[in-house]
């Protein structure tokens, strides 16, 4: 049996061809080569192409086909394209940015996504309207309409080694540069979907397992578990060893501190995993907070070069006598607004009664 992978290199490539390998598969990868990674073993075959244009794909390609094909890289749709009858089971690799509301809440009443968000929520229909957005989603169209029996699966923020936007380096770098602050937006407390790349490829390698199940289905996927930014950045500190003080910045402030959500929203963007957990029996391999810890570790032995193209894409300018000075300000304002309160705010018990004795109208706190 012969498998594709268009892509391979990224975080959950290796785990995509060690889990095709494991099933009996004799494994190609074809992509850039611009890097290799010693996570896929050498037994892979190499196509070294551009899998951007539909010439350069069929150049690369040829004749050849292929019982399974994962096209997690590229311009999937010519992919889709120049592979149409070469292969019985085509599998894509999409993104949540699909779903209307997900790069600009403003355009769901209420603002932001439904919580969680379902694989039949409103998508981005019209380039005018998002135009990557709108990408993606005629992406999932056009493998959909080439490949009736093919699979589409729309990742999260991906985790894990070889990440190109690295979060947990934000939180990472801090704790290595001894810093004892970190400033998250609105406390870190959103929620945004994510997913470990060993468990992310698991869910892609059960619809080879059930075909039959998987067959013309759209599925979100991700981890089980969901964490949010702030909870993060305890489970790095835990494992790392070190404390970070969480210091809460509005995110209307627009300050770097954005940076780190990614997605430039403080609004949820929680993926329902309902339908890949009931039809494909989806499961964590790896728990989230062991996951996160991994995934700490290995950013620490292979740190992104100071100021490189990791640290300018995640537009974390590490600007530390700026966030002291933010600080201090976030405290004189805190100061402020406490000096304003005349009213102390205590805990009021339930509103319950809970008489002492039998029969009486009102208990001790007269409910």
């Amino acid at each position: 049996m012969k498998a594709l992978i268009v892509g391979g290199t990224g975080p959950s490539g290796p785990f995509l061809a060690n889990g095709l390998i494991e099933r009996g598969y004799k494994v190609t990868i074809f992509h850039r080569g611009t890097h290799e990674i010693p996570e896929i073993v050498p037994e892979v075959e190499h196509i070294h192409g551009d899998p951007h244009f539909r010439e350069t794909i069929e150049d690369a390609l040829g004749a050849r086909t292929f019982d399974v094909v994962l096209a997690t890289y590229g311009r999937i749709r010519f992919v889709a394209e120049a592979l149409s009858g070469k292969t019985p089971c085509f599998i894509a690799i999409g993104g949540v940015p699909s779903y209307r509301g997900f790069a600009d809440p403003s355009a769901n009443f209420p603002a932001g996504l439904k919580v969680p968000v379902p694989e039949d929520a409103p998508l981005v229909m019209s380039e005018q309207e998002q135009r990557f957005s709108w990408l993606i989603k005629n992406t999932e169209d056009v493998v959909l309409n080439t490949h009736p029996n093919g699979v589409v699966y729309r990742y999260p923020y991906v985790y894990g080694p070889y990440q190109l936007v690295p979060r947990e380096w934000c939180i990472i770098r801090r704790i290595l540069d001894k810093r004892h602050t970190i400033l998250l937006p609105d406390g870190g407390l959103s929620l945004m979907t994510h997913g470990y790349a060993a468990n992310l490829a698991h869910a892609v390698l059960l619809a080879i397992d059930n075909p039959t199940a998987a067959a013309g289905q759209i599925y979100n996927c991700g981890d089980e578990e969901q964490l949010s930014l702030r909870q993060v950045c305890e489970v790095i500190c835990r494992e790392l060893n070190h404390e970070l003080k969480v210091i809460s910045v509005p995110d209307s402030f627009g300050t770097t501190a954005r940076a780190i959500s990614l997605n430039g929203s403080v609004h949820h963007s929680v993926m329902d995993l309902f339908k890949i957990k009931t039809q494909l029996g989806y499961r964590d391999l790896i728990p989230a907070v062991e996951a996160i810890a991994k995934t700490a570790h290995w950013y620490v032995e292979h740190p992104p070069e100071r100021g490189g193209e990791i640290e300018q894409r995640l537009q974390d300018p590490f600007d530390y006598a700026a966030e002291d000075k933010l600080i201090a300000i976030l405290q004189e304002a805190r100061e402020r607004a406490q000096a304003l309160t005349t009213h102390k705010i205590e805990r009021i018990p339930h509103p319950y009664p809970h008489p002492k004795e039998p029969n009486l109208q009102r208990d001790h706190r007269n409910r």
